[in-house]
């Protein structure tokens, strides 16, 4: 074997390797094991015990609540209030499943996941139907975007939430 068919070889090993473990730490996390949530950050972002020191910040994919808190730039949104009061009173005290698109961190190294609970409650649709999120759809991550559309228009002309005052 020449030293450049050795080199490709490892290459390819060390490749193999490390995407079979990446995607087994995420199989670990997406199967059926659920996780308690620690912290709610806002309406569509919060902090669960994965088994790590720090945890694992999630930011739920597909919706866009409003901000809660004045942070950097951005303002405290309408409805921001109200949308991290609601995912706190839905996620206090539970266990969730992560489930995962096309990418599992966004650009803030959180991770991006479909959330469930226990009871099969879909969190992600939840915020929206409500009218406590509204849908944001950031490719290639688009698994539930015809969902969620259908959702935000349903809780629009139903008055839900956010949609509650005509602008």
């Amino acid at each position: 074997m020449s030293h450049t068919s050795f080199l490709l070889a490892f290459l390819l090993l060390f490749a193999s390797t490390n995407m079979s473990c990446e995607q087994t730490s995420h199989k670990r996390i997406s199967n059926d094991n659920y996780l308690p949530v620690t912290k709610i950050v806002d309406g569509d972002t919060f902090w669960a015990d994965n088994g790590t020191e720090k945890g694992i910040k999630v930011r739920l994919i597909g919706v866009d609540a409003p901000e809660s808190r004045k942070a950097f730039k951005k303002e405290v949104g309408f409805y921001g209030k109200e949308a991290k009061a609601y995912l706190t009173k839905v996620l206090r005290g539970k266990k969730v499943k992560l489930a995962f698109d096309i990418d599992s961190l966004d650009r803030y190294k959180r991770t991006l996941a479909y959330v469930y609970l226990e009871d099969g409650t879909f969190v992600n649709a939840e915020l929206i139907k409500n009218g406590y999120a509204m849908a944001m759809t950031v490719p290639p991550n688009v698994k539930f975007a015809d969902k969620f559309v259908k959702l935000q228009r349903e809780a629009r002309e139903n008055k839900r939430g956010l949609w509650k005052i005509s602008n």
